[in-house]
């Protein structure tokens, strides 16, 4: 019978399950019987050789006789061909010695098999009694295993058993050691080596003994004790354990199997894990245990949920004869061919295997030249930055110098000294700065000249960094003024005699008397001066990262003094700043006549250009009345605002928009990226709850959102036939993003991190309906042709100016879409536009991958079986189980320097465009990638990350 090797457990109670452990081996032996009709019928013997020397039976099944080039050959269980030596061939003397005891030889076997089989079927068909099949499947296994219908099943198995093993190639095998690993190195909280595990063991370790439950972390695998636990219990059973604890030698023995380079151990260990009853076959029920498992381990609750209808396709894709369980090889077929399966939106780092030469690196240079090659390299990707960099270093060190020359001339010098001169001199940076850094905020200026031809020679991307630079300088200029006249020419002039204060006619400046070191203080210079200076500190401690970020944990009610809205409204202090600083500016003690007084020269066209550019946003977000269409809470904390669209709100792709709620604050306006297209009629904003306001905005609109109904999804949603009003809305924008110029590349490749990727969506959506408008215009202008040339050349005029206007061709040809999330149910915020690009994009132009980085890698046996169901489903549904659209999910990061390589071959000579948004240290990582391929080859990537 075939396939009857894996179930002699319930034929023979001596036989263990088939596992060809060391020192046995099957032996193969085949034997021949004449019929009363003069047919040959041959039976395959599976035999187990013991240590001990006995033979245990393995199986006896028919044997496959193929008829190739008019030979008879068995096909045997080990893809053995045996020839088998037609009667002529033989000599009559040897026909009769042989005939009678293989006739009773085969006779003896033939009935034990036919005993056997029956027995073998009415098991079978009892516990399939008490399987629960969905979709009739119990029925029609029932009927479908009566009788000859069994041996059939079996047969089709048997065959099918063969082509697997004979196909299992050396490629196949090599590709196998790469997978189904229980120990991998990128895995958190995973160890080096068996050292590190001894070492885990002396912690955990209660009398000698590692208890079961310390053993996952004690191997490292913390994160997943579920899965360790029945790890440990597979292991415990191949040892017959009985206990649930064992020693350092037993502990050495498991990590020696898990470790075992040998995929066929590994796979071994994988089987008996959701082989619980050792039988030799996996039903569908420990089939959907062990889908759970997985799923618990690697956060997946959703695939959890559904772990019995992917335990129906499993079992449905490799267990098509319907007898109700499958066997190591079929899992072991499964694994080696996933990648037939996979071949949907395959990632970049594993399609293309050819390098580019260029991509590879120079040839070897000396080292001042490869240092020659990197500063001009560096000053051809910079050189925005550093011009506009060098003339405002170059400004501010005039200025400098202009002051310390101007105030050496003066009588004070000669007694404050050098002090005098550096505080003036930093004094006229300050101005300079105080003027400057309001610029690069004013938002709509910036948004216009990122359009004009003064981008060309300006780095407009980097506006908030050049915005902090000046900041910097902004502290330096403070500390090197105050600190030069608090602590030195302030008390030079307060313990300078009266001859030399008189003689130097030092009372002209600052009065008849001699100043006093309080007197000073208590100036108008000093009082405003000291007021600054509290509310700079007090803005500027508040704008750093740790503030801003949360990432300092204070005390309540301090704990307030953390997050955006503190930034926010701490930044607002400059108001009163500026104010201070034009008294402060206007009272000085060596200087007496207006027009040398500058400060409110260096403020005037700033300050009155960012007022009024508050002023504008002020009217116009009343101008632009908005109407909630529809809210949506989905999973990860995150609510997706669709509003009506103004008619005079025109935006590109990339840009955002700041948006009040008055319910919560009349104040507070924060940046949110626009995720609908320009060409909808909608507004579209995703906010995912990080801060103070957020959430307050979160609870407001789940107020008014109402319980989902049957027949829809589970998320909390409202319109406008919601009975509850609906809070108000108030926006102000467009502004301009360094993603709004995309057109501009050749390719694109959108990188976001989590919430990070709503920038990207718009761009996306823009590029099908721009590719689709170019396709109805190629189509329209064709059949123009046609009826040109079908009207013998003459048309009217007037059907010219109908014509379809020929725009200039989109330069972008390809985009490349990377979302990495750590959340299976962050790919609901935009389910339904990826469904949307991959059902639209007819030309293959734009590839989108999903990474959840919850999932173990591909290879790790917690995710091996995940990636099966993952094929499957994909290649019967053509629905991603993960993330529910038409993309794939991949597990895991991505290995960016491979994704870069590959695009850089695939588009040689290319300009990419590589838009980024989330983290910095990814940033940071792209950014330098960029750089080094930059340096190898014709390639050209240009990095941007968003910046709000």
């Amino acid at each position: 019978m075939g396939g009857a090797g894996k179930y002699d457990g319930r034929w023979d109670s001596d036989s263990v399950p088939s596992r060809n452990s060391e020192g046995s081996s099957p032996v193969m032996e085949y034997s021949r019987a004449s019929s009363t009709h003069s047919a040959e019928e041959f039976v395959e013997v599976t035999l187990d050789l013991q240590d001990d020397d006995t033979i245990i039976l393995r199986s006896v099944e028919p044997a496959t006789v193929i008829t190739i080039d008019g030979n008879d050959v068995i096909a045997g269980f080990a893809g053995v061909e045996t020839p088998v030596p037609s009667s002529t061939s033989r000599s009559p003397t040897m026909r009769r010695s042989t005939s009678y005891r293989l006739l009773q030889f085969s006779q003896e076997l033939k009935a034990e098999a036919v005993a056997k089989a029956k027995h073998f079927s009415q098991e079978l068909k009892a516990e399939l009694r008490r399987f629960s099949w969905g979709h009739g499947h119990g029925s029609r296994i029932l009927s479908g295993l009566s009788g000859n219908g069994l041996e059939s099943a079996l047969a089709a198995r048997a065959m099918r058993r063969q082509r697997a093993q004979l196909d299992r190639t050396r490629s196949g095998a090599q590709k196998a050691l790469k997978g189904l690993k229980f120990i991998t190195k990128s895995t958190k909280n995973s160890v080096d080596g068996w050292e590190e595990v001894e070492k885990n063991f002396q912690k955990l370790a209660r009398e000698g003994f590692l208890y079961r439950a310390d053993f996952a972390q004690c191997i490292g695998m913390k994160d997943s004790n579920e899965f360790g636990l029945e790890l440990f219990d597979a292991l415990s059973r191949r040892r017959r354990l009985k206990f649930d604890k064992i020693s350092r030698e037993e502990l050495y023995e498991f990590w020696s199997q898990i470790t075992d380079q040998s995929f066929d151990s590994r796979l071994q260990i994988f089987f008996d894990m959701v082989d619980k009853n050792e039988d030799g076959r996996i039903t569908e029920t420990e089939v959907k245990e062990i889908i759970m498992l997985s799923a618990s381990a690697n956060k997946l609750l959703r695939l959890k949920e559904q772990a019995e209808e992917y335990a129906a396709l499993i079992m449905e894709e490799l267990d098509p004869e319907r007898l109700g369980y499958i066997e190591l090889w079929q899992l072991e077929t499964l694994l080696l061919q996933k990648d037939t399966y996979l071949n949907y939106s395959q990632a970049l780092s594993y399609t293309s295997q050819a390098m580019s030469q260029n991509l590879h690196g120079l040839r070897y240079r000396g080292r001042i030249r490869r240092l020659s090659h990197k500063f001009l390299y560096f000053v051809q990707e910079n050189w925005k930055r550093i011009w506009v960099t060098l003339l405002w270093i170059m400004i501010m060190i005039g200025l400098f110098t202009w002051k310390f020359y101007q105030y050496k001339q003066k009588s004070a010098y000669k007694v404050m000294g050098y002090c005098l001169l550096t505080a003036k001199g930093a004094a006229e940076t300050l101005k300079f700065n105080m003027a400057l850094v309001l610029l690069p905020v004013c938002r709509n200026t910036i948004t216009w000249l990122r359009s004009s031809k003064a981008a060309y020679f300006v780095p407009f991307d980097d506006n908030i960094n050049f915005h902090q630079t000046i900041a910097a300088a902004i502290v330096v200029g403070i500390i090197l003024h105050v600190g030069n006249h608090l602590a030195c020419d302030f008390p030079r002039i307060t313990h300078v005699s009266e001859s030399t204060y008189y003689n130097l006619h030092l009372n002209d400046d600052f009065g008849d008397r001699r100043p006093t070191y309080p007197v000073l203080l208590r100036g108008i210079e000093g009082v405003t001066g000291i007021l600054m200076l509290i509310l700079m500190i007090i803005a500027f401690m508040l704008a750093t990262r740790w503030f801003r970020k949360s990432l300092i944990k204070l005390p309540k009610p301090l704990d307030r003094l953390t997050g955006y809205n503190s930034f926010w409204y701490s930044h607002h202090l400059f108001v009163l700043v500026y104010i201070l600083l034009i008294i402060h500016g206007t009272f000085l003690y060596l200087v007496h006549h207006w027009y040398k007084k500058t400060t409110w020269m260096y403020l005037a066209v700033p300050v009155l250009l960012y007022a009024g550019e508050r002023i504008l946003r002020f009217f116009r977000s009343g101008f632009y009345s908005v109407r909630l269409l529809k809210v949506a809470i989905y999973p990860g904390n995150v609510l997706t605002l669709q509003m009506s669209k103004p008619s005079q709100f025109k935006y590109k792709s990339g840009q955002y928009m700041f948006v009040q709620c008055p319910a919560i604050s009349p104040f507070e306006w924060h940046p949110f990226s626009i995720t609908s297209a320009p060409g909808d009629d909608y507004l579209s904003i995703h906010i995912r709850q990080l801060g103070d306001w957020t959430h307050e905005l979160k609870k407001v609109f789940s107020e008014a959102c109402e319980a989902p109904v049957s027949g829809k999804s589970g998320l909390l949603r409202a319109d406008e036939t919601t009975k509850k009003s609906l809070p108000k809305l108030l926006i102000d924008g467009p502004y301009g993003a360094p993603a709004q110029n995309y057109r501009k590349y050749d390719v694109l490749l959108l990188v976001g991190l989590g919430i990070g990727a709503t920038p990207f969506i718009s761009i996306l959506k823009d590029l099908i309906n721009n590719f689709i408008k170019l396709e109805e215009q190629a189509d329209s202008i064709s059949d123009f042709s046609r009826y040109s040339d079908q009207s013998g050349g003459s048309f009217d005029s007037s059907l010219n100016k109908v014509s379809p206007k020929r725009k200039k061709p989109l330069r972008t040809t390809n985009a490349y879409f990377y979302w990495v999330t750590r959340e299976q149910g962050s790919f609901d915020w935009f389910k339904g536009v990826m469904n949307e690009v991959a059902e639209l994009d007819q030309r293959g132009v734009i590839e989108m991958h999903n990474y959840l980085t919850s999932v173990y890698e591909e290879g790790d046996a917690r995710s091996a079986l995940i990636t099966m169901v993952q094929a499957l489903n994909h290649a019967k549904n053509g629905v991603d189980i993960v993330s529910g659209t038409r993309v794939r999910t991949h597990f895991a990061r991505p290995n960016w320097k491979k994704v870069l390589s590959k695009i850089g071959t695939k588009h040689s000579n290319a300009r990419i465009g590589v838009f980024y948004c989330g983290a910095p240290v990814l940033g940071k990582e792209l950014n330098q990638l960029c750089n080094e391929y930059n340096q190898k080859g014709s390639t050209k990537f240009e990095f941007h990350k968003e910046h709000f």
